[in-house]
């Protein structure tokens, strides 16, 4: 794979096109979607009937692997934070957890993704949502103020994942959690699918190895990292966790990163 900034240029335009109606999920090559749902179903993605019927029109893009706001356990009142939050099916779902006197918040880095979620937002009259632009490995979030953070298949497209797990923890409060739902491998990728492009942004090469991705959560303060559920995905030997964290009450924890 090449530099870190090239991956993002990559996974911003595949993404984007995505937003706007003028790609799918897939590349060119037919490498594995994050979570096609178009033929795996949001059922199989841990979806309820019910949430199904609560998700806005033209927020679901079939880009999940995962349903995290189903095992993070949202409380009404809290703030909710959604990494990557696309157009946002996840966001909306939370939305509805926390009630009107919580709050939830969407971070992407892709302007297209932000129009769109905003829009969807706008015509389902979610007061209690707002999609910010920006990286998640830079997030435009003040430090300890956040309840829960959730994440749908994001964190595999970033360069650099230490990174984003080291905001995270910045910006959680104390006793606060994360439940993420990703990629990662049972073992190491072939030289020519770790180099391609097309796999990166289909979720695939930029994937970590499992055992080294549950250490970077831990790297960065987190107590507790469990994996919740895990499945085969699609292709050999791609595979969708998702991962339970929290941070320390107190002080006890990973440093959190300068701005």
């Amino acid at each position: 794979m090449g530099a870190g900034s090239d991956a993002r240029t990559a996974v911003r335009e595949r993404y984007g096109a995505i937003a706007e109606g003028k790609a799918g999920c897939c590349g060119s090559s037919g490498s594995e979607c994050c979570g096609d749902t178009v033929t795996s179903g949001l059922a199989e993605l841990g979806y309820s009937a019910a949430d199904a019927a609560a998700i806005p029109a033209g927020a679901d893009l079939g880009l999940g692997c995962g349903n995290p706001i189903g095992l993070a356990e949202v409380r009404r009142g809290e703030t909710v934070l959604d990494l990557g939050s696309g157009a946002g099916v996840d966001a909306f779902l939370a939305a509805r957890e926390v009630g009107p006197e919580g709050h939830v918040i969407g971070v992407d880095m892709t302007p297209a993704m932000i129009d769109r979620a905003r829009e969807n937002a706008a015509k389902g009259g979610y007061s209690n949502v707002e999609f910010r632009l920006g990286e998640i490995e830079h997030l435009p979030v003040p430090d300890a103020s956040v309840d829960v953070i959730v994440s749908n298949c994001v964190v595999n497209l970033s360069p650099e994942k230490d990174r984003v797990f080291r905001e995270a923890f910045r910006v959680l409060r104390p006793g606060g959690r994360i439940l993420v739902s990703d990629l990662v491998l049972e073992k190491p990728l072939p030289e020519e699918t770790r180099e391609s492009i097309e796999a990166y942004v289909g979720c695939i090469a930029g994937a970590s190895l499992k055992v080294d991705y549950l250490q970077l959560i831990r790297g960065a303060g987190f107590q507790d990292v469990t994996i919740l559920r895990e499945g085969r995905y699609g292709v050999e030997p791609v595979t969708s966790v998702q991962v339970r964290g929290t941070k320390p009450q107190g002080p006890a924890g990973g440093p959190a990163l300068g701005r």
